[in-house]
């Protein structure tokens, strides 16, 4: 699995969005499986429906927002890009519908339960694997660091809980020990810190996914941002005292990652014990047997969704700022007297301000 991991990696972005496709469709079948001890008419023909139209609205969403010059580019794809969320709308309705004319008088209450259920699946893992690859849009480690961040918390939690455990943590989670929490953030940290320092040196993992006109692909050449740019720290004076340095050079991403790595450690966690009460609460012991000896998908996968929610939020409110690219793709969908009107409004403004020499 290991080895297949850093194959689908070498394979670019591209591919990535597909194996996060697939592994929705794993999770949600994994999530369904409460369907399997009740014969409802339609239902879980319905719930995949949904799953197609919800699939279908957040992949148009993020067609139209990160690659517009390939919409531009493309007459169908206009159109679809126009109307999306009407027609986004449209499919959703006709499965309420199908499910309204679906309803059995004996199975009232119990239909309502499974659509609950039903849409509950698709916030938990639909929407929130929808930011793993918005998440990887904006460049790789943003994609690679959290979830091998995820990944390395809960092998070094497990060894500290075997080799020095004692205390329990929570009753959800028996075999859980304050020992592995506390040891599993500690060393998340250290590998967090070291991973993002190895990565942050690569165009490749840190450069956006754009789509590129001239070659009809999708490329990772950029110009790395500031915060994969190795700066000089000046460390404090009882620091310089202890260690004799006045200073250290450090990526700013790798301060950045030991936020994400106390998340990973002492937040994502939960997700896991969320998912160890539905399973008690449905009483199974793993959603699935896809991988043997693990359970299924959704059991390997229920700290990642939480973690991806993180990274997007944290992307949003400490990392993006104003992109002058996606600004530029929305004016050049305006019709002509639109941009005449904002182009004469910003060549006053910047007149006014004195960044351009006023017009004879």
């Amino acid at each position: 699995m290991i080895t297949s991991f850093f194959f689908m990696i070498s394979m670019g972005p591209v591919a990535l969005i597909f194996v996060v496709n697939y592994h929705v469709y794993l999770s949600a079948s994994d999530c369904l499986i409460v369907y399997r001890s009740y014969e409802l008419p339609w239902f879980r023909t319905l719930s995949w429906y949904f799953l197609i139209c919800v699939n279908y609205f957040f992949y148009g969403e993020t067609l139209a927002d990160y690659f517009g010059a390939l919409v531009q580019k493309e007459e169908p794809l206009q159109f679809l890009a126009r109307y999306h969320r009407f027609i986004s709308f449209a499919l959703y309705l006709a499965g309420f519908c199908m499910f309204v004319l679906s309803l059995v008088k004996k199975h009232y209450r119990l239909q309502f339960y499974m659509f609950g259920w039903t849409h509950v699946t698709l916030l938990i893992v639909v929407t929130q694997s929808h930011l793993v690859i918005q998440n990887l849009f904006e460049g790789m480690i943003w994609f690679i660091v959290p979830i091998s961040i995820v990944i390395s918390n809960d092998i070094f939690a497990y060894l500290c809980g075997f080799f020095f455990g004692r205390t329990p943590l929570i009753k959800l989670s028996p075999k859980k020990t304050w020992e592995g929490f506390i040891g599993g953030f500690f060393f998340t940290v250290i590998f967090g810190f070291i991973l993002a320092y190895l990565l942050s040196q690569f165009q490749y993992f840190v450069c956006p996914v754009e789509f590129n006109s001239e070659t009809n692909g999708f490329s990772v050449e950029c110009e790395p941002s500031d915060i994969f740019v190795m700066q000089q720290y000046t460390l404090p004076s009882v620091v310089q005292s202890t260690l004799k340095w006045k200073s250290v050079n450090l990526y700013p991403y790798q301060i950045h990652s030991i936020f994400i790595s106390s998340f990973a450690s002492l937040i994502g966690p939960f997700g896991g014990f969320f998912a160890s009460g539905f399973k008690r609460a449905f009483k199974i012991k793993d959603f699935a047997s896809t991988i043997p000896g693990h359970g299924g998908i959704m059991d390997r996968f229920d700290c990642q969704y939480l973690m991806a929610t993180f990274i997007h939020v944290y992307i949003g409110s400490f990392i993006r700022g104003p992109n002058p690219t996606k600004v530029l793709q929305q004016l050049m969908t305006l019709q002509p007297e639109q941009q005449l009107a904002i182009f004469h409004t910003l060549h006053s403004n910047l007149r006014e301000r004195g960044l351009i020499a006023p017009t004879e």
